[in-house]
Protein backbone atom coordinates (compact mmCIF):
# COMPACT_ATOMS: atom_id res chain seq x y z
CA UNK A 1 0.00 0.00 0.00
CA UNK A 2 2.90 2.33 1.20
CA UNK A 3 4.26 2.16 -3.04
CA UNK A 4 0.46 2.75 -4.19
CA UNK A 5 0.80 6.26 -1.83
CA UNK A 6 3.90 7.16 -2.96
CA UNK A 7 3.67 10.34 -6.27
CA UNK A 8 5.39 10.28 -8.99
CA UNK A 9 6.54 13.21 -11.27
CA UNK A 10 4.82 12.73 -15.21
CA UNK A 11 8.14 13.88 -16.65
CA UNK A 12 9.64 10.67 -16.39
CA UNK A 13 7.27 9.27 -18.95
CA UNK A 14 8.27 12.13 -21.51
CA UNK A 15 11.71 11.77 -20.51
CA UNK A 16 12.17 8.27 -20.77
CA UNK A 17 9.09 6.48 -22.28
CA UNK A 18 9.03 6.14 -25.67
CA UNK A 19 7.11 8.84 -27.95
CA UNK A 20 4.94 5.50 -29.37
CA UNK A 21 2.70 5.79 -26.14
CA UNK A 22 -0.65 6.87 -27.25
CA UNK A 23 -3.73 6.70 -24.37
CA UNK A 24 -1.49 8.67 -22.06
CA UNK A 25 -1.38 11.52 -24.58
CA UNK A 26 -5.35 11.61 -25.01
CA UNK A 27 -5.73 11.23 -20.68
CA UNK A 28 -3.08 13.27 -19.18
CA UNK A 29 -3.51 11.74 -15.40
CA UNK A 30 -1.04 9.50 -13.51
CA UNK A 31 -3.55 6.61 -12.47
CA UNK A 32 -3.44 4.86 -9.04
CA UNK A 33 -5.96 3.16 -7.89
CA UNK A 34 -8.86 1.01 -9.49
CA UNK A 35 -12.06 -0.23 -8.53
CA UNK A 36 -14.76 -1.63 -10.55
CA UNK A 37 -16.01 1.31 -12.61
CA UNK A 38 -14.06 4.08 -11.52
CA UNK A 39 -9.83 4.73 -11.95
CA UNK A 40 -8.52 7.35 -9.37
CA UNK A 41 -4.74 9.54 -9.78
CA UNK A 42 -2.76 10.39 -7.70
CA UNK A 43 -3.84 13.88 -7.11
CA UNK A 44 -7.01 11.75 -5.66
CA UNK A 45 -9.57 12.54 -8.33
CA UNK A 46 -12.07 10.30 -9.42
CA UNK A 47 -12.29 9.32 -13.06
CA UNK A 48 -15.71 6.78 -14.09
CA UNK A 49 -14.14 4.35 -16.81
CA UNK A 50 -16.20 3.97 -20.08
CA UNK A 51 -12.88 2.35 -21.80
CA UNK A 52 -12.32 -0.72 -19.48
CA UNK A 53 -9.04 -1.40 -20.38
CA UNK A 54 -9.80 -1.65 -24.13
CA UNK A 55 -12.04 -4.23 -23.07
CA UNK A 56 -9.88 -6.29 -20.81
CA UNK A 57 -12.22 -5.71 -18.06
CA UNK A 58 -15.22 -6.89 -19.08
CA UNK A 59 -16.21 -7.50 -15.10
CA UNK A 60 -14.44 -4.12 -14.01
CA UNK A 61 -10.71 -3.53 -12.18
CA UNK A 62 -10.26 -5.74 -9.31
CA UNK A 63 -13.39 -7.64 -9.18
CA UNK A 64 -13.45 -8.52 -5.69
CA UNK A 65 -14.25 -12.41 -6.49
CA UNK A 66 -11.72 -13.03 -8.65
CA UNK A 67 -9.05 -10.64 -6.36
CA UNK A 68 -10.03 -13.11 -3.84
CA UNK A 69 -9.09 -15.94 -5.40
CA UNK A 70 -5.71 -15.01 -6.92
CA UNK A 71 -4.56 -13.49 -3.38
CA UNK A 72 -5.50 -16.79 -2.13
CA UNK A 73 -3.47 -18.29 -5.00
CA UNK A 74 -0.81 -16.40 -4.47
CA UNK A 75 -0.58 -16.47 -1.01
CA UNK A 76 -0.53 -20.09 -1.09
CA UNK A 77 2.73 -20.31 -3.50
CA UNK A 78 0.60 -21.73 -6.28
CA UNK A 79 2.13 -21.68 -9.75
CA UNK A 80 2.71 -18.52 -11.49
CA UNK A 81 5.00 -19.65 -14.82
CA UNK A 82 4.44 -22.30 -16.30
CA UNK A 83 4.37 -22.48 -19.80
CA UNK A 84 2.28 -25.64 -21.10
CA UNK A 85 3.24 -27.74 -18.22
CA UNK A 86 0.21 -29.51 -16.68
CA UNK A 87 -0.92 -27.20 -13.75
CA UNK A 88 -4.29 -27.76 -11.25
CA UNK A 89 -4.83 -24.19 -12.13
CA UNK A 90 -4.80 -24.97 -15.83
CA UNK A 91 -6.77 -27.86 -16.00
CA UNK A 92 -9.38 -25.90 -13.36
CA UNK A 93 -9.66 -23.01 -16.49
CA UNK A 94 -10.15 -25.82 -18.97
CA UNK A 95 -12.81 -27.86 -17.17
CA UNK A 96 -14.79 -24.44 -16.66
CA UNK A 97 -14.37 -23.32 -20.16
CA UNK A 98 -15.53 -26.56 -21.60
CA UNK A 99 -18.63 -26.79 -18.67
CA UNK A 100 -19.81 -23.44 -18.81
CA UNK A 101 -19.23 -22.09 -22.68
CA UNK A 102 -18.26 -24.72 -25.11
CA UNK A 103 -20.06 -27.72 -24.27
CA UNK A 104 -23.85 -26.15 -23.94
CA UNK A 105 -23.78 -24.07 -26.85
CA UNK A 106 -22.61 -27.46 -28.91
CA UNK A 107 -18.69 -26.01 -30.21
CA UNK A 108 -16.92 -29.23 -30.44
CA UNK A 109 -13.36 -26.86 -29.94
CA UNK A 110 -9.56 -27.59 -28.67
CA UNK A 111 -8.11 -24.90 -26.90
CA UNK A 112 -5.27 -23.36 -27.13
CA UNK A 113 -2.92 -21.53 -25.27
CA UNK A 114 -0.79 -19.00 -27.66
CA UNK A 115 0.69 -16.82 -25.86
CA UNK A 116 -0.20 -14.24 -23.58
CA UNK A 117 -2.36 -11.20 -25.85
CA UNK A 118 -4.84 -11.15 -28.92
CA UNK A 119 -2.32 -10.60 -31.58
CA UNK A 120 -0.68 -14.56 -30.42
CA UNK A 121 -4.66 -16.03 -30.54
CA UNK A 122 -4.55 -14.74 -34.31
CA UNK A 123 -1.35 -15.41 -35.34
CA UNK A 124 -1.84 -19.08 -34.27
CA UNK A 125 -5.57 -18.70 -36.37
CA UNK A 126 -3.59 -17.96 -39.21
CA UNK A 127 -0.47 -20.62 -39.23
CA UNK A 128 -3.33 -23.39 -38.38
CA UNK A 129 -5.69 -22.47 -41.31
CA UNK A 130 -2.23 -22.35 -44.08
CA UNK A 131 -1.07 -25.57 -42.50
CA UNK A 132 -4.24 -27.53 -42.12
CA UNK A 133 -5.21 -26.16 -46.06
CA UNK A 134 -1.46 -25.95 -47.73
CA UNK A 135 -3.14 -22.25 -48.81
CA UNK A 136 -1.24 -19.22 -48.17
CA UNK A 137 -4.10 -16.53 -49.00
CA UNK A 138 -5.98 -15.22 -46.23
CA UNK A 139 -9.66 -13.17 -46.96
CA UNK A 140 -9.69 -9.97 -44.51
CA UNK A 141 -12.07 -6.98 -44.17
CA UNK A 142 -11.95 -3.42 -44.97
CA UNK A 143 -11.23 -1.76 -41.54
CA UNK A 144 -10.57 -4.26 -39.78
CA UNK A 145 -8.42 -4.55 -37.14
CA UNK A 146 -6.78 -8.21 -35.68
CA UNK A 147 -2.86 -6.95 -34.10
CA UNK A 148 0.32 -5.65 -34.46
CA UNK A 149 2.29 -8.14 -35.02
CA UNK A 150 3.69 -8.66 -38.96
CA UNK A 151 0.56 -11.64 -39.52
CA UNK A 152 -1.78 -10.11 -37.89
CA UNK A 153 -0.97 -6.50 -39.11
CA UNK A 154 -1.23 -8.04 -42.65
CA UNK A 155 -5.37 -8.61 -42.62
CA UNK A 156 -5.75 -5.38 -40.05
CA UNK A 157 -6.79 -2.13 -42.73
CA UNK A 158 -5.30 0.75 -40.60
CA UNK A 159 -2.85 2.17 -43.28
CA UNK A 160 -1.19 4.01 -40.28
CA UNK A 161 -0.51 0.85 -38.09
CA UNK A 162 0.21 -1.19 -41.03
CA UNK A 163 2.40 1.58 -42.17
CA UNK A 164 4.97 0.78 -39.04
CA UNK A 165 6.01 -3.43 -39.96
CA UNK A 166 8.86 -1.37 -42.51
CA UNK A 167 8.10 -4.25 -44.90
CA UNK A 168 5.45 -5.32 -47.69
CA UNK A 169 2.25 -7.15 -45.52
CA UNK A 170 1.83 -10.04 -48.10
CA UNK A 171 -0.42 -13.18 -48.53
CA UNK A 172 -3.92 -11.20 -47.24
CA UNK A 173 -6.45 -9.45 -49.70
CA UNK A 174 -8.94 -7.20 -48.36
CA UNK A 175 -12.80 -7.35 -49.01
CA UNK A 176 -15.38 -4.89 -47.92
CA UNK A 177 -17.06 -5.13 -44.82
CA UNK A 178 -21.12 -5.02 -44.17
CA UNK A 179 -22.41 -2.19 -45.49
CA UNK A 180 -19.01 -0.93 -46.49
CA UNK A 181 -20.49 0.81 -49.86
CA UNK A 182 -23.30 2.33 -47.34
CA UNK A 183 -26.10 -0.26 -49.46
CA UNK A 184 -25.58 1.63 -52.67
CA UNK A 185 -23.82 -1.27 -53.71
CA UNK A 186 -24.71 -4.74 -52.28
CA UNK A 187 -20.87 -5.80 -50.79
CA UNK A 188 -20.74 -9.16 -50.15
CA UNK A 189 -21.91 -10.38 -54.32
CA UNK A 190 -17.95 -8.52 -55.13
CA UNK A 191 -16.41 -11.31 -52.87
CA UNK A 192 -17.98 -14.30 -54.27
CA UNK A 193 -17.51 -12.86 -57.96
CA UNK A 194 -13.75 -12.71 -57.37
CA UNK A 195 -13.83 -16.66 -56.33
CA UNK A 196 -15.76 -17.57 -58.85
CA UNK A 197 -14.02 -15.94 -61.77
CA UNK A 198 -10.84 -17.16 -62.72
CA UNK A 199 -9.14 -13.67 -64.08
CA UNK A 200 -9.78 -12.06 -60.97
CA UNK A 201 -6.10 -12.69 -59.70
CA UNK A 202 -7.33 -13.77 -56.65
CA UNK A 203 -5.40 -16.93 -54.57
CA UNK A 204 -7.98 -19.66 -53.19
CA UNK A 205 -7.51 -18.57 -49.62
CA UNK A 206 -6.97 -20.76 -46.98
CA UNK A 207 -9.11 -18.98 -44.50
CA UNK A 208 -11.36 -15.26 -44.19
CA UNK A 209 -11.20 -13.74 -40.91
CA UNK A 210 -13.57 -11.19 -39.82
CA UNK A 211 -14.72 -9.37 -36.70
CA UNK A 212 -18.79 -9.55 -36.18
CA UNK A 213 -17.93 -5.96 -34.52
CA UNK A 214 -14.68 -3.90 -35.59
CA UNK A 215 -14.05 -2.68 -32.78
CA UNK A 216 -11.31 -0.47 -33.90
CA UNK A 217 -12.43 0.20 -36.88
CA UNK A 218 -15.09 2.25 -35.43
CA UNK A 219 -18.26 0.16 -34.30
CA UNK A 220 -18.89 -1.18 -37.50
CA UNK A 221 -21.74 -3.78 -36.64
CA UNK A 222 -22.59 -7.03 -39.21
CA UNK A 223 -25.82 -8.29 -39.74
CA UNK A 224 -26.80 -11.35 -38.63
CA UNK A 225 -27.70 -12.64 -42.44
CA UNK A 226 -24.22 -10.91 -44.10
CA UNK A 227 -22.27 -13.26 -41.08
CA UNK A 228 -24.40 -16.15 -42.32
CA UNK A 229 -23.97 -15.80 -45.87
CA UNK A 230 -20.63 -15.68 -45.06
CA UNK A 231 -20.40 -18.58 -43.08
CA UNK A 232 -22.17 -20.49 -45.74
CA UNK A 233 -19.65 -19.47 -48.65
CA UNK A 234 -16.86 -20.77 -46.77
CA UNK A 235 -18.32 -23.90 -46.11
CA UNK A 236 -19.30 -23.91 -49.93
CA UNK A 237 -15.87 -23.11 -51.14
CA UNK A 238 -13.67 -25.33 -48.54
CA UNK A 239 -12.47 -21.81 -46.53
CA UNK A 240 -11.97 -22.13 -42.79
CA UNK A 241 -14.16 -18.92 -40.96
CA UNK A 242 -11.77 -17.48 -38.20
CA UNK A 243 -13.59 -15.45 -35.83
CA UNK A 244 -11.66 -12.49 -33.89
CA UNK A 245 -13.96 -12.12 -31.31
CA UNK A 246 -10.74 -10.61 -29.04
CA UNK A 247 -12.91 -7.78 -28.27
CA UNK A 248 -15.80 -8.80 -28.75
CA UNK A 249 -16.29 -11.98 -27.00
CA UNK A 250 -16.65 -12.49 -23.26
CA UNK A 251 -20.13 -11.28 -23.08
CA UNK A 252 -19.35 -7.47 -24.74
CA UNK A 253 -22.45 -8.15 -27.46
CA UNK A 254 -24.09 -9.84 -24.69
CA UNK A 255 -23.54 -13.43 -25.09
CA UNK A 256 -20.79 -15.05 -24.61
CA UNK A 257 -19.42 -15.08 -28.32
CA UNK A 258 -20.80 -12.43 -30.46
CA UNK A 259 -21.06 -15.05 -33.30
CA UNK A 260 -23.88 -16.79 -31.00
CA UNK A 261 -26.53 -14.09 -32.78
CA UNK A 262 -25.99 -15.11 -36.06
CA UNK A 263 -26.41 -18.73 -35.38
CA UNK A 264 -23.51 -19.89 -37.36
CA UNK A 265 -19.97 -22.21 -35.71
CA UNK A 266 -16.61 -20.65 -37.37
CA UNK A 267 -13.70 -23.17 -37.28
CA UNK A 268 -11.69 -20.95 -35.80
CA UNK A 269 -11.98 -18.37 -32.87
CA UNK A 270 -9.79 -16.26 -30.81
CA UNK A 271 -10.19 -14.78 -27.39
CA UNK A 272 -8.02 -12.65 -25.20
CA UNK A 273 -8.63 -9.31 -23.20
CA UNK A 274 -11.27 -9.90 -21.00
CA UNK A 275 -11.08 -14.42 -20.82
CA UNK A 276 -8.90 -13.87 -17.70
CA UNK A 277 -11.09 -11.39 -16.09
CA UNK A 278 -9.27 -9.43 -14.62
CA UNK A 279 -6.81 -7.94 -16.57
CA UNK A 280 -3.92 -10.50 -16.78
CA UNK A 281 -2.61 -11.44 -19.94
CA UNK A 282 -3.92 -14.52 -21.18
CA UNK A 283 -5.52 -15.36 -25.05
CA UNK A 284 -6.82 -18.46 -26.41
CA UNK A 285 -7.22 -20.03 -29.88
CA UNK A 286 -10.08 -23.15 -30.48
CA UNK A 287 -10.34 -24.34 -33.40
CA UNK A 288 -12.42 -28.13 -34.16
CA UNK A 289 -10.89 -31.25 -33.26
CA UNK A 290 -10.60 -32.34 -36.47
CA UNK A 291 -8.10 -29.06 -37.30
CA UNK A 292 -5.91 -30.46 -34.74
CA UNK A 293 -2.71 -31.06 -36.68
CA UNK A 294 -0.13 -29.24 -35.00
CA UNK A 295 3.28 -30.76 -33.96
CA UNK A 296 4.71 -30.97 -30.36
CA UNK A 297 6.17 -27.67 -29.84
CA UNK A 298 5.30 -26.24 -33.40
CA UNK A 299 4.21 -23.33 -31.92
CA UNK A 300 4.65 -21.83 -28.31
CA UNK A 301 5.70 -19.25 -26.35
CA UNK A 302 7.20 -18.77 -22.87
CA UNK A 303 4.29 -16.67 -21.41
CA UNK A 304 1.55 -19.05 -22.33
CA UNK A 305 0.95 -20.45 -18.95
CA UNK A 306 0.32 -17.65 -17.41
CA UNK A 307 -1.32 -19.62 -14.38
CA UNK A 308 -2.63 -16.55 -12.10
CA UNK A 309 -4.64 -15.68 -14.76
CA UNK A 310 -6.10 -19.05 -15.22
CA UNK A 311 -7.20 -18.78 -11.90
CA UNK A 312 -8.95 -15.38 -12.60
CA UNK A 313 -10.58 -17.06 -15.66
CA UNK A 314 -11.78 -20.04 -14.10
CA UNK A 315 -13.45 -17.87 -11.11
CA UNK A 316 -15.37 -15.66 -14.25
CA UNK A 317 -16.65 -18.27 -16.05
CA UNK A 318 -18.55 -20.12 -12.62
CA UNK A 319 -19.57 -16.58 -11.68
CA UNK A 320 -20.50 -14.68 -14.94
CA UNK A 321 -21.36 -17.66 -16.97
CA UNK A 322 -23.35 -20.38 -14.81
CA UNK A 323 -26.44 -19.00 -16.05
CA UNK A 324 -28.17 -15.70 -18.31
CA UNK A 325 -28.04 -13.56 -15.76
CA UNK A 326 -25.17 -11.28 -17.35
CA UNK A 327 -26.16 -11.98 -20.89
CA UNK A 328 -29.67 -10.25 -20.53
CA UNK A 329 -28.10 -6.93 -18.17
CA UNK A 330 -25.78 -6.79 -21.16
CA UNK A 331 -28.64 -6.67 -23.34
CA UNK A 332 -30.72 -3.96 -20.97
CA UNK A 333 -28.10 -1.93 -20.48
CA UNK A 334 -26.95 -1.52 -24.81
CA UNK A 335 -30.76 -0.91 -25.06
CA UNK A 336 -30.35 2.27 -22.49
CA UNK A 337 -26.98 3.54 -24.08
CA UNK A 338 -28.66 2.83 -27.48
CA UNK A 339 -31.92 4.98 -26.20
CA UNK A 340 -29.80 8.06 -24.98
CA UNK A 341 -27.57 8.28 -28.46
CA UNK A 342 -30.79 7.95 -30.07
CA UNK A 343 -32.04 11.09 -28.42
CA UNK A 344 -28.45 12.59 -28.75
CA UNK A 345 -29.45 12.34 -33.21
CA UNK A 346 -32.19 13.67 -33.02
CA UNK A 347 -31.39 16.39 -30.95
CA UNK A 348 -28.28 16.91 -33.05
CA UNK A 349 -27.39 17.19 -36.19
CA UNK A 350 -24.31 15.78 -37.91
CA UNK A 351 -24.31 12.88 -35.40
CA UNK A 352 -25.44 8.80 -35.63
CA UNK A 353 -25.03 5.94 -33.53
CA UNK A 354 -24.69 2.31 -33.95
CA UNK A 355 -23.43 -0.46 -32.15
CA UNK A 356 -24.30 -4.13 -30.15
CA UNK A 357 -24.98 -4.82 -26.37
CA UNK A 358 -22.36 -3.00 -24.41
CA UNK A 359 -19.76 -1.70 -27.86
CA UNK A 360 -21.51 0.96 -28.93
CA UNK A 361 -20.63 3.72 -30.77
CA UNK A 362 -21.36 7.67 -31.52
CA UNK A 363 -20.57 9.05 -34.69
CA UNK A 364 -19.66 12.05 -36.26
CA UNK A 365 -19.64 13.98 -39.44
CA UNK A 366 -16.86 15.79 -38.59
CA UNK A 367 -14.07 13.64 -37.37
CA UNK A 368 -12.38 16.13 -35.48
CA UNK A 369 -15.77 16.34 -33.42
CA UNK A 370 -15.02 13.01 -31.56
CA UNK A 371 -11.77 13.83 -30.01
CA UNK A 372 -13.09 16.88 -28.85
CA UNK A 373 -15.91 15.50 -26.98
CA UNK A 374 -13.75 12.47 -25.66
CA UNK A 375 -11.29 15.40 -24.41
CA UNK A 376 -14.05 17.50 -23.10
CA UNK A 377 -16.04 14.41 -21.31
CA UNK A 378 -12.09 13.56 -19.72
CA UNK A 379 -12.17 17.19 -18.03
CA UNK A 380 -15.33 16.12 -16.61
CA UNK A 381 -14.22 12.95 -15.11
CA UNK A 382 -15.25 10.72 -17.89
CA UNK A 383 -12.62 8.17 -19.42
CA UNK A 384 -13.81 7.22 -22.82
CA UNK A 385 -12.12 6.57 -26.30
CA UNK A 386 -12.25 7.53 -30.30
CA UNK A 387 -11.74 4.85 -32.76
CA UNK A 388 -12.41 4.58 -36.62
CA UNK A 389 -9.90 5.35 -39.73
CA UNK A 390 -10.28 8.99 -39.07
CA UNK A 391 -11.20 8.56 -35.44
CA UNK A 392 -14.64 9.51 -35.90
CA UNK A 393 -16.51 7.57 -33.64
CA UNK A 394 -16.88 8.05 -29.66
CA UNK A 395 -16.75 4.55 -28.66
CA UNK A 396 -18.06 3.44 -25.57
CA UNK A 397 -16.73 0.08 -23.72
CA UNK A 398 -18.03 0.17 -20.00
CA UNK A 399 -17.78 -2.48 -18.03
CA UNK A 400 -20.38 -5.02 -18.37
CA UNK A 401 -21.00 -4.38 -14.59
CA UNK A 402 -21.15 -1.45 -14.38
CA UNK A 403 -24.24 0.34 -12.28
CA UNK A 404 -26.73 1.76 -14.10
CA UNK A 405 -26.36 4.98 -11.65
CA UNK A 406 -22.88 5.20 -13.24
CA UNK A 407 -23.92 4.37 -16.89
CA UNK A 408 -26.49 6.77 -16.85
CA UNK A 409 -23.79 9.45 -15.13
CA UNK A 410 -21.06 8.48 -17.83
CA UNK A 411 -23.74 9.43 -20.60
CA UNK A 412 -24.74 12.52 -18.97
CA UNK A 413 -21.31 13.52 -19.26
CA UNK A 414 -21.18 12.54 -23.07
CA UNK A 415 -24.68 14.73 -23.63
CA UNK A 416 -23.14 17.83 -22.23
CA UNK A 417 -19.82 17.26 -23.84
CA UNK A 418 -21.74 16.34 -27.35
CA UNK A 419 -23.56 19.90 -26.39
CA UNK A 420 -20.38 21.94 -25.72
CA UNK A 421 -18.98 20.56 -28.83
CA UNK A 422 -21.07 21.20 -31.28
CA UNK A 423 -24.40 22.49 -29.88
Amino acid sequence: MQLLDQSIDDSVFTQHESEVRSYCRNWPAVFTRASGSHITDQTGRDFLDFFAGAGSLNYGHNNPVMKSALLDYISDDGITHGLDMATVAKGKFIEAFHGKILQPRGLDYKIQFPGPTGTNAVEAALKLARKVTGRESIISFTNAFHGMTLGSLAVTGNSMKRAGAGIPLVHATPMPFDNYFDGVVEDFNWFERVLDDSGSGLNRPAAVIVETVQGEGGINVARAEWLQALSELCQRRDILLIVDDVQMGCGRTGEFFSFEAAGIKPDIVTLSKSISGYGLPLALTLFRSDLDVWTPGEHNGTFRGNNPAFVTGTKALEHFWSDDALTRDVHAKGDRIHARFTELCEKFSGISTRGRGMAQGLVFDEAAAAGKVSASAFGAGLIVETAGPSDEVVKLLPALTISNEDLDRGLDIIAESVKEVIG
